[in-house]
């Protein structure tokens, strides 16, 4: 039986602790652990009396009434996981089977599309087209879907490229799905990351029947170590994949839960803390492509610590991805992990001083194959 590997993840796996500067991850400086308990002591004590013993499996009862508030649910409707990651796989093996069809956003994340793969199933993508402001191509999307489709995953906002889908452009994914009976998958980790507005993009939550929505605490609330995420679906999809839950983790840590229902609670000042490092970010990475004189350039995204910046160089991504880590000692994300070419996925939610280094070293790898 074939194997379809998580090329990006075993990129991340092999190299990301060997390379002076990591802009490979998707997500902002994280948060610290005394930053996360404040000068409250009596949340210091909380923490230190907690019984290392065994969780509730799905997360406590505080747990998912806070998750369920960020999406508009019921606690009913949310499963706590480890991380998106298992939230996005246990949806897939609790819905995809050898034969089945699966869609995808591309570029995106290509966990949902290998999971599919290596369920037997046959994927076909949808594009976001870069001549239009990466705007999904909403007549491919229709053309795509068949009465044979299973699944349809977005992630929004998106990564790698920050679109932010419209009311209308989500309304045109359920209506694809609906009209052959599939299956939504909307991976909502990025909401609560927006670069130009305060309001939080709308969970797709209600919109659909056959929805699952997938969130975590990793991008948005800056406490990606954790490794606690969560999936808000119908409640019988969500004890089809609970079931699952029981076979691959059992559950998350307890110190997970404890520090998730804090940080939820506090999510406006993460959510605010969180928003300064990628605003800030995102203008010093913007001022970068602009001084490179057209070697490189980046259509802005809506959210994220994420730019997908095309390099103007005869050269594939693999390769210049691995130029930058042995010559430059920093890492990124090749286009070819996201489905397309040309583009490296760079995140810039980091302290100032270690960005700037960082871009330096690109831009001086880069030149250095310009002629």
């Amino acid at each position: 039986m074939s194997f379809t590997a998580f090329a990006l993840e075993e990129w991340q796996s092999h190299y990301e602790h060997s390379v002076a500067y990591n802009l490979a991850d998707s997500g902002c400086h994280p948060v610290a652990l005394g930053e996360l308990l404040g000068d409250d002591p009596e949340a210091v004590r909380r923490m230190l009396a907690i019984d290392l013993h065994y969780p509730p499996v799905g997360g406590t009862d505080p747990l998912r009434s806070l998750i369920a508030a960020w999406h508009g649910a019921d606690p009913g409707n949310v499963l706590v996981t480890v991380g998106a990651a298992e939230a996005n796989a246990i949806t897939v093996a609790s819905l995809v089977s050898a034969g089945d069809h699966v869609v995808v956003m591309e570029p995106g994340y290509r966990q949902v599309r290998g999971l599919a793969l290596n369920a037997g199933a046959e994927v076909d993508a949808f594009p976001l087209d870069p001549d239009n402001g990466w705007r999904p191509d909403l007549a491919a999307l229709e053309s795509v879907v068949g009465p044979d489709t299973k699944l349809i995953a977005i992630t929004n906002p998106n990564n790698p490229v920050g679109t932010i889908l419209t009311p209308e452009e989500l309304d045109a994914v359920v209506a694809a799905a609906e009209r052959v009976g599939a299956w939504v998958l909307a991976d909502e980790v990025y909401r609560g990351t927006e670069l130009w507005t305060e309001e939080i993009t709308p969970s797709l939550w209600s919109q659909y029947d056959k929805l699952i929505c997938v969130g975590s605490l990793s991008k948005a609330f800056g406490l990606p170590g954790l490794r606690l995420g969560w999936l808000v679906a119908p409640a019988e999809q969500v004890e089809s994949t609970w079931r699952r839950h029981e076979y691959a983790t059992i559950a998350t840590s307890t110190l997970s839960m404890h520090l998730a229902e804090l940080a939820l609670d506090s999510q406006d000042r993460l959510l605010t803390r969180n928003r300064a490092l990628i605003r800030a970010g995102y203008s010093r990475l913007e001022q970068w492509v602009a001084e490179s004189n057209g070697l490189l350039s980046v259509i802005r995204p809506d959210a994220t610590a994420l730019a997908f910046v095309r390099y103007h160089l005869p050269l594939t991504t693999a390769v210049v991805a691995d130029l930058l880590r042995t010559e430059g000692s920093v890492l990124v994300g090749a286009g070819e992990h996201f489905g397309i070419e040309s583009h490296l996925r760079i995140t810039h939610g980091l302290e100032p001083a270690y960005l700037d280094a960082a871009l330096n070293n690109i831009t001086k790898v880069l030149r250095n194959y310009q002629a």
